[in-house]
C-alpha cells in the first residue's frame, strides 16, 4: 500500500486532521475533527491519531511525513512532540518549514494567517484562471484575493455560528438555533416562527454579504470581461454554497489539499 501523510490544519476552535495517500494530488480520503481545546498533551494527542489512523485500516507505520499549518501556537509543541513520539516524523509547518510560492503583499507580511495563504494557493493549483476569491466560513468568516501569483489580502469578517451563538447569549428570548437551509431550499423564506427567523436571517443574511463583497472585490481584482473564480471553503462552507450566488465552487477540504500539494513540490525539489 501507498504511504500515507498527516496533515493537520489547526484552527481556533477545531483541528482537522486528513489522511492521504504520498504523491496523491486528489483530495485526502479520510478526515476527523478535534476540539482544539483537547490538544492538552502529547500524549493524549498522540494516541486519538493512532486511533483514527487505524480506524482509517492503516498501520501507523503507513505513516511517513506529516505537514501541518497552524494558526493557534499553543498546539504546535504538542502537535511536533505526538508526532515524532508515535510516528517518527518530524512535522512540518507550513508556511515556516515548507514555503507558500505566492508574492504576499501584504503591508506586514508576517500577520497573514497561515491557513489563508495555504488556502489561497491551493486554489490557484486547483482552479483555473489568474483571479481568484476563497472565502472561509470558520471562526471567522475571511475572504482571500489572488491574481496571478500575488496574494494581495483580503477581509475579514464575523462567522456565521460565532454570530448567531453572541447572538443567543445577548439576548433573553432569542434561542441557539441550528443554521441549516430547509430541504432544496435555495431562496429566502419568510420567518414565521423566532427559530425560522433566525436561521433565515443569518443564513440569508450572511449569503447576501459574501455575494455583494465578492461583486466589491471582483470589480477591484478584474479587468472587464475577465472571470474570477469564487471558492468556498470551511467547516460552514456546504450550508453556505446552497444559499449564496456568487460561490462557483465548494471544497471544504481545500487547505489539506493546499498542504498536499506544497509538500509534494517540495519533496519533489528535493528539499524535502
Amino acid at each position: 500500500m501507498q504511504p500515507i501523510i498527516l496533515l493537520f490544519d489547526v484552527g481556533n476552535t477545531t483541528i482537522k486532521i486528513a489522511l492521504a495517500e504520498a504523491g496523491e494530488s486528489a483530495k485526502p480520503f479520510t478526515c476527523y475533527r478535534l476540539p482544539t481545546t483537547q490538544v492538552d498533551t502529547a500524549d493524549s494527542l498522540g494516541l486519538k491519531l493512532l486511533e483514527m489512523v487505524r480506524h482509517a485500516g492503516r498501520d501507523p507505520q503507513d505513516v511517513t511525513a506529516c505537514v501541518a499549518c497552524s494558526v493557534a501556537p499553543f498546539a504546535n509543541p504538542i502537535l511536533t512532540s505526538a508526532c515524532k513520539r508515535y510516528f517518527s516524523c518530524a512535522i512540518r509547518f507550513a508556511p515556516e518549514d515548507i514555503p507558500v510560492p505566492l508574492d504576499n503583499r501584504y503591508e506586514r507580511p508576517q500577520e497573514v494567517g497561515a491557513d489563508r495563504l495555504v488556502t489561497a494557493y491551493a486554489a490557484t493549483q486547483l482552479y483555473p484562471g489568474p483571479v481568484h476569491i476563497v472565502v472561509d466560513f470558520g471562526t471567522a468568516t475571511t475572504f482571500d484575493c489572488v491574481t496571478g501569483n500575488d496574494y494581495l489580502g483580503g477581509l475579514i469578517c464575523p462567522g456565521v455560528l460565532s454570530s448567531a451563538k453572541a447572538l443567543a447569549s445577548q439576548t433573553a428570548k432569542l434561542p441557539q438555533v441550528r443554521l441549516d437551509p430547509e430541504e432544496g431550499q435555495e431562496e429566502l423564506i419568510i420567518g414565521r416562527s423566532t427559530a425560522q427567523s433566525l436561521n433565515q436571517g443569518l443564513l440569508f443574511g450572511f449569503a447576501a454579504m459574501v455575494d455583494g463583497l465578492v461583486d466589491r472585490l471582483s470589480g477591484q481584482l478584474a479587468k472587464p470581461g475577465e472571470a474570477v473564480h469564487v471558492t468556498a471553503t470551511g467547516g460552514f462552507s456546504e450550508k453556505m454554497g446552497r444559499v449564496c450566488e456568487r460561490i462557483d465552487k465548494v471544497c471544504p477540504n481545500l487547505l489539506p489539499q493546499g498542504l498536499l500539494r506544497l509538500y509534494t513540490a517540495h519533496k519533489d525539489s528535493g528539499r524535502v
